[in-house]
């Protein structure tokens, strides 16, 4: 729900639903890295980092590169949203690969 949120702009009520996937399981990598993106969205960009460096404890080898390789449609609506979660990414200090 929280990628559905992020890909409409709802940046605020996706955060809620990111925290909410942490706090149900912490050991998932990309719902740190997706809290990140909507903070940088909000322009918390400390925070933002806080959420991606909780993300590489868990998974370090994550970058921009590998999760771009991972496209599951060629929507263009869908492609446009991955645009948007990319500069998220880039704002949290993400690395491109």
């Amino acid at each position: 729900m929280g990628f559905a949120k992020l890909q409409l702009g709802a940046d605020i009520e996706a955060l809620g639903w990111f925290r909410r996937s942490i706090e149900a399981n912490r050991n998932i990598p990309l719902a740190h890295f997706s809290l990140a993106v909507g903070l940088a969205m909000l322009g918390s960009i400390d925070q933002a980092k806080s959420a991606a460096r909780a993300g590489f404890e868990l998974d370090p080898s994550f970058c921009l590169r590998r999760f771009r390789d991972s496209v599951a449609s060629d929507n263009p609506t869908y492609l446009m949203g991955r645009e948007r979660f990319y500069q998220g990414l880039r704002i949290a200090g993400v690395p491109d690969g």
